[in-house]
């Protein structure tokens, strides 16, 4: 049966709402990123313990973060959304003044869920209204959080120059989350693309029952399947850089900050290209360029003799994986219409997966070496590629 779609174009002032929401939860992963060298000599961590931290707090989540996407198509997206902005800051502060391992990651275990609500039902939303312009919305919410990746580690540099440290940078950013959810309860966010054939609003009914049969359906697991797989050269490659540079690469922890600025910040050139580009270039075209360019460039930047080339391959890097999460989350926001909260849902599911693998890249590094785990991650573009190269057979999007 056949949707019947609004197509809603959005205030400007709720999409810089919407957008402000995505820009606070990737300056928590900016500052995070680069404050690992300093979180870990701090609290005295191991390899194995920033392993469990980046994997545990998501494997969790992956059993609430489901239940929140489905509630989100039922009637509770406010409740949700406002309610997870408050855990939000609390968890984030939390953080600020942790002590110790076990607290860190109570915080963190908090926090993942809580932007699940949070964000990604914001996202959703965003979804929802206009979805003719999936990709360039999904585009100019990347772009967004970006920006806050590329300020993340220079506010992470200045808190340290004026002696807040890296729990000073928390505490402010666990402060800016509170105007934002202020305004977050007046937001559009209801479901505004609906169907005929859509089910009564029930969890256990239309809800579950929904995302059960979605499971079903092959563009939909295809899309959430290549989203992971790209993320181990988006934040699980990130997550790991600082640590790398200083470890491997034996730079200093500014250096190393350096590199995770250069990485995000030649990125958001890239990712503010990407909206005009969308207008005239096939999405799924421009992605399958782009990976065979990463998969040239991350063994020439993990060979890279010196610091200087290892920072210059890092910015291509960053220039060339510009729009493959945007890309691909619109694409499976695209293969189940009207139900953007059990898209979340789903997405959570799958992740499961990808937050083994921080773990698993833990364990490697305090066995093999960390450069030994690095290499690993060549597997997420691989899998890209033959998974765009299917769709293209298959005359999905082919190429021009």
């Amino acid at each position: 049966m056949q949707r019947h779609l609004r197509h809603i174009r959005l205030p400007a002032t709720t999409l810089l709402i919407f957008l402000a929401i995505e820009f606070l939860d990737e300056l928590v992963d900016g500052v995070g990123s680069a404050a690992w060298p300093l979180v870990r000599n701090d609290l005295d961590l191991t390899y194995v313990h920033i392993g469990l931290l980046l994997s545990v707090p998501g494997i969790f989540s992956t059993f609430i973060e489901p239940v929140i996407g489905i509630l989100g198509d039922v009637g509770y997206r406010r409740l949700l959304v406002v309610g997870g902005g408050v855990a939000f800051a609390a968890a984030v502060g939390l953080v600020s003044v942790s002590q110790g391992f076990v607290v860190l990651l109570i915080a963190w275990i908090v926090f993942f869920p809580a932007s699940g609500a949070f964000v990604s039902l914001s996202q959703a939303s965003l979804m929802d209204y206009d979805p003719k312009r999936r990709e360039q919305n999904m585009a100019r919410w990347v772009f967004a959080g970006s920006v806050a990746n590329v300020l993340g580690p220079l506010a992470l540099t200045a808190a340290i120059a004026i002696g807040f440290g890296w729990r000073g940078a928390f505490l402010a950013i666990a402060l800016l989350t509170l105007p934002a959810i202020i305004a977050a309860y007046k937001l559009p966010l209801g479901t505004a693309e609906r169907g005929p054939d859509r089910e009564a609003q029930s969890f256990g009914g239309g809800g579950v029952r929904t995302a059960v049969r979605a499971l079903k359906r092959f563009e939909v697991v295809r899309w959430l399947t290549l989203l992971q797989a790209s993320d181990l050269m988006l934040d699980i490659f990130k997550s790991f850089l600082a640590l790398y540079m200083v470890d491997i690469a034996g730079v200093s922890e500014s250096r190393a900050a350096l590199t995770i600025a250069v990485w995000v910040g030649v990125g958001l050139i890239g990712d503010l290209l990407l909206i005009p580009l969308l207008e005239r270039v096939r999405g799924l075209t421009y992605l399958r360029y782009s990976v065979v360019v990463v998969l040239l460039l991350y063994p020439a930047f993990l060979l890279a003799p010196s610091f200087e080339i290892k920072l210059v391959i890092a910015g291509l890097l960053g220039f060339a994986n510009a729009g493959w999460y945007s890309i691909l989350q619109g694409q499976a926001y695209s293969s189940l219409p009207g139900r953007s909260g059990t898209v979340v849902a789903l997405g959570n599911v799958f992740g499961i997966v990808a937050w083994v693998v921080p773990l698993g890249l833990g364990v490697v590094s305090a066995t093999w070496g960390l450069d030994t785990a690095m290499w690993l991650l060549l597997a997420g573009p691989v899998v890209l590629l033959i998974g765009l190269v299917e769709s293209g057979m298959r005359g999905e999007n082919p190429l021009p």
